[in-house]
């Protein structure tokens, strides 16, 4: 099967999550700009969210644009980041509304570390039927920050129980870790 389609279903899923997000934001009641401090954390991790969704599309885009065929197994690992990354509106509403307490923290952590896992699984799924030598293959075999963003959102996990705000520092770092996306599956496919 050719990628079109899990492309096409997967873009109207982000684009689905993004809205249910920003709908999960309500205006205040007030005119004056003090009425928006107290949902200040709620735009907070709005804005972080987002860009993990962005991330997410950004990598997702890369990654297919590399791939030349797609068979069930990939299609079942695709729906399985597709349905972590549908929990990113509950865990940004949960986090948001609760001042970046630790339970919604840990809720959030463990959402981005099933995403990141989800998305480790597509990608070897990717490589199974690609081939080790594939373009997917020679970028993703062994891939440093994929391991290390797991391994932080681990501890961003532990840490929330103790210090929140060390777990928020830790998910926004991961972030900045991916925000450029990796030029080296567009240098594999331009060789």
């Amino acid at each position: 099967m050719k990628t079109g389609r899990l492309e096409a279903f997967s873009d109207g899923v982000l684009a689905i999550i993004i809205t249910i997000m920003v709908l999960g934001m309500s205006a205040p009641e007030g005119y004056n700009f003090e009425a928006l401090e107290p949902i200040l954390p709620v735009f907070l991790t709005y804005i972080l969210s987002f860009i993990y969704v962005g991330i997410y599309w950004n990598n997702h885009h890369h990654l297919f644009q590399a791939v030349n065929k797609v068979n069930g197994s990939i299609l079942w690992a695709n729906l399985n980041l597709l349905f972590w990354l549908s929990l990113f509106p509950f865990a940004t509403d949960w986090l948001g509304k609760n001042h970046f307490e630790d339970n919604p923290t840990a809720i959030y952590g463990m959402v981005l570390l099933m995403a990141a896992i989800a998305f480790k699984i597509l990608v070897h799924c990717v490589i199974q039927n690609e081939g080790k030598e594939s373009n997917v293959g020679k970028v993703y075999s062994t891939d440093k920050r994929m391991n290390l963003s797991l391994l932080f959102y681990f501890l961003g996990v532990v840490m929330s129980f103790f210090f929140p705000i060390v777990s928020q520092v830790i998910y926004l770092g991961v972030a900045l870790m991916w925000i450029i996306p990796d030029k080296r599956i567009e240098k594999t496919i331009k060789d």
